[in-house]
């Protein structure tokens, strides 16, 4: 089906130029990614945008690169550029397995890891690993840049940190430690389905744990009552037991299409237990391989 709206076209060459343009159009201006979201919003005019600013022709916006702060990933970067990397493989476990996750082949392909966490919708998979990972959102407007942590970012359903003219300008992940990694994804049939619940899991040295839920709340969860519990502890089934008794009182499901709440507060507690034993194997060389789906 064709789009049938009238707007403006914009391709800027500058991400200085793209900023401009947002600040003359406001929210009549949409910023123009992988477009996986915008252009089902163009065809269905749920958007009736003013102007369309593509921001394809920013070559700089195309980074994936390691730097002296850590992994830097470009708005431009999708999730097929992650799982094609072997940094982020060997480096970032967590967001390998979790790109993986994300819809289809064809999806993968265009969509980006920014517009992902741009739309803020409660399933987004890429949200409770860079969360997990500490990563830090870039944020470029007409008052200049400014660092917001991952975890601030998100503010509700489809309510993000951006400010009126803003633009995600990257996402800055810093190095970590030594970590064993597991994304866990609950879905109602194998191939692409969005999440009925999600988990990162990251197994640190020194027997302290990470522990992100998407899907259940919101906006993504950091498990902290969980995470105390298992700090300082040897991973044993009485002790994942044990969280797992915690994992009502950290989430907040809700019922819908996709899933009761009950099951997914069950699930999550399968995904935990599950999600605990293989970071925990895998921070010391065993477990199963990475990508190895785990429920």
């Amino acid at each position: 089906m064709a789009i049938a709206l009238e707007y403006e076209y914009f391709k800027p060459r500058a991400l200085d130029e793209a900023v401009a343009l947002k600040a003359r159009f406001g929210e009549k201006g949409r910023f123009l990614a992988g477009g996986t979201d915008l252009v089902n919003n163009l065809n269905d005019e749920s958007c009736r945008p003013q102007a369309v600013i593509d921001l394809k022709g920013i070559e700089t916006l195309k980074r994936l690169e390691m730097t002296s702060r850590g992994l830097f990933l470009g708005p431009l970067v999708t999730f097929s550029d992650l799982i094609d990397s072997r940094t982020v493989k060997s480096r970032y476990p967590l967001l390998w397995e979790s790109a993986r996750e994300v819809a289809s082949t064809g999806i993968r392909n265009r969509a980006t890891v920014a517009g992902n966490i741009c739309s803020c919708v409660p399933c987004m998979d890429s949200a409770p690993p860079l969360v997990a990972y500490r990563a830090t959102v870039l944020i470029r407007g007409p008052e200049g840049e400014r660092e917001i942590p991952a975890a601030e970012f998100f503010r509700g359903p489809r309510k993000t940190a951006l400010k009126a003219g803003e633009l995600l300008a990257g996402l800055l992940l810093p190095r970590p430690p030594k970590h064993g990694a597991a994304f866990l994804k609950q879905k109602r049939y194998r191939g692409e389905d969005l999440a009925q619940s999600n988990l990162a899991v990251l197994a640190l040295e020194g027997k302290k744990y990470r522990v992100v839920f998407g899907s259940v709340g919101p906006t993504p969860i950091e498990a902290m009552k969980i995470e105390k519990l298992l700090e300082g502890k040897a991973l044993t089934a009485g002790l994942a037991a044990a969280a797992r008794k915690l994992v009502r009182k950290e989430i907040a499901p809700i019922d819908d299409l996709r899933s009761s709440r009950e099951y997914r507060f069950i699930m999550a507690e399968v995904m935990l237990e599950r999600g605990l034993q293989a970071a925990a194997a895998r921070l010391k060389g065993k477990g199963p391989a990475y990508g190895t789906p785990l429920v």
